[in-house]
């Protein structure tokens, strides 16, 4: 009876506790359950995008990178390519560079605008700043870099010099210091230019030299440029020029003398008009004066002439030979003289090739043909001999590149 009295007790008692066990349990299991399922879904939605918005704003905030070449900070960087700026991550919106010679190299971008490329090559020698800006950058990119200077250089020395006014024969004519391997790249380096406008071209003589004419001479009053681009032009292997300069010459007057040997006469004329005619002695035999075109190319009231100069031995030494204008390279002058007898001029050729007029010693006379033609004549004259017995100068003998037909000096031309 008591164990079954207790047994009793317990089984109602384990009713009335599973009841409220199971109340509890539909009242708390279904809502940890939905709140369960509610944060999980929300939470993950809120991540998708965060990382969404993370990664756009990563797009869009990258930042832009800007490299230049030659690398910033190289110390001895090569000047025969042109300096770029690239850009990755972004687009270029400007690039300067400036020399500290107060040169600036201008360039143009890609389409993109991705890439910038200057249009000619740095210079030699020159530290440059780079300054390049870029959409997606905050602030412009600014480097430098130096380039290294030649080993080997050379230079063009030419005549006229600067600002000189010279005669309607004076050609345009530059000797350089080093042989000249490739024509075309130097004489591309040199213009010559006039105005009035007229075509000028170049001819080269030899490795060493190149003269600017136009098909006849200058029309008087013209005024010539010479541009020299010669700086880091690689003339031979190695050897690179460093002028970049322009220099002005003008055309005076026209004065064309005509000297005949056979007359033994020179007649001046002036813009077209006879303006004097002296009597004359040139060359006589074995020495006989050459024939053709020849342009004044220095002038000395008194220099001193020694035959041993011009491969003629001990014939003569005149210390003091008055008013002397150079004609070639060789030797030939036209010139005041003084020792010959004055029936010499006009009636015999006497001279060793070049042609006398009748001076006096000291040069101070004014009165006298040597005197006056010197006065009147200035470089670049045109002095043409003709009936001279002897054959035509040699072009290159002195600046007398008249003597080429038109054809003939086009086809010296390395370009």
């Amino acid at each position: 009876m008591g164990v079954s009295h207790i047994s009793n007790r317990s089984g109602q008692r384990s009713r009335g506790w599973s009841r409220r066990g199971i109340l509890a349990a539909l009242g708390a299991v279904p809502a940890a359950a939905l709140a369960g399922c509610s944060s999980s879904a929300d939470a993950s939605a809120a991540s998708d995008g965060k990382d969404a918005a993370a990664t756009a704003r990563a797009a869009t905030t990258k930042k832009a990178t800007i490299t230049v070449t030659p690398a910033p900070g190289t110390g001895k960087a090569g000047f025969t390519s042109p300096v770029e700026v690239t850009v990755a991550d972004g687009t270029l919106t400007s690039v300067t560079v400036a020399g500290n010679d107060g040169s600036t190299l201008s360039g143009s971008f890609n389409e993109a605008r991705t890439k910038w490329t200057s249009a000619r090559n740095p210079y030699s020698g020159t530290k440059y700043t780079v300054t390049a800006k870029a959409e997606g950058a905050a602030e412009a990119s600014v480097t430098t870099f130096t380039t290294r200077s030649p080993g080997a250089t050379f230079v063009g020395y030419f005549t006229p010099e600067a600002g000189a006014t010279s005669g309607v024969g004076m050609p345009v004519s530059i000797n350089f210091t080093h042989a000249v391997a490739d024509r075309a790249a130097v004489q591309k380096a040199i213009t010559v230019t006039a105005e009035p406008a007229v075509e000028v071209v170049g001819h080269w003589f030899s490795d060493t030299r190149l003269d600017f004419r136009p098909e006849t001479y200058w029309a008087p009053g013209t005024k010539i440029t010479l541009s020299l681009r010669m700086k880091d032009v690689e003339g031979a292997d190695g050897v690179y020029g460093i002028q970049h300069k322009d220099v002005t010459f003008h055309i005076g007057r026209e004065q064309i003398s005509t000297v005949d040997l056979s007359a033994k006469t020179m007649t001046v004329k002036r813009n077209g008009e006879t303006v004097a005619g002296y009597p004359v002695t040139g060359g006589g035999s074995g020495h006989t004066t050459w024939s053709g075109i020849m342009v004044i190319s220095e002038r000395f009231e008194q220099t001193r002439m020694e035959s041993s100069t011009v491969g003629l031995g001990d014939e003569y030494d005149i210390p003091d030979v008055p008013h002397a204008q150079r004609l070639t390279t060789s030797g030939t002058f036209v010139h005041g003289n003084y020792w010959a007898s004055t029936a010499v001029f006009g009636q015999q050729n006497t001279s060793h090739g070049s042609i006398g007029l009748h001076d006096t010693k000291g040069a101070g006379d004014s009165s006298v043909a040597g005197y006056k033609f010197y006065e009147s004549s200035m470089l670049g004259d045109v002095v043409i001999v003709k009936n001279s017995g002897e054959r035509t100068v040699d072009p290159a003998n002195g600046l007398n590149g008249w003597n080429l037909s038109w054809a003939d000096w086009k086809a010296g031309s390395a370009v």
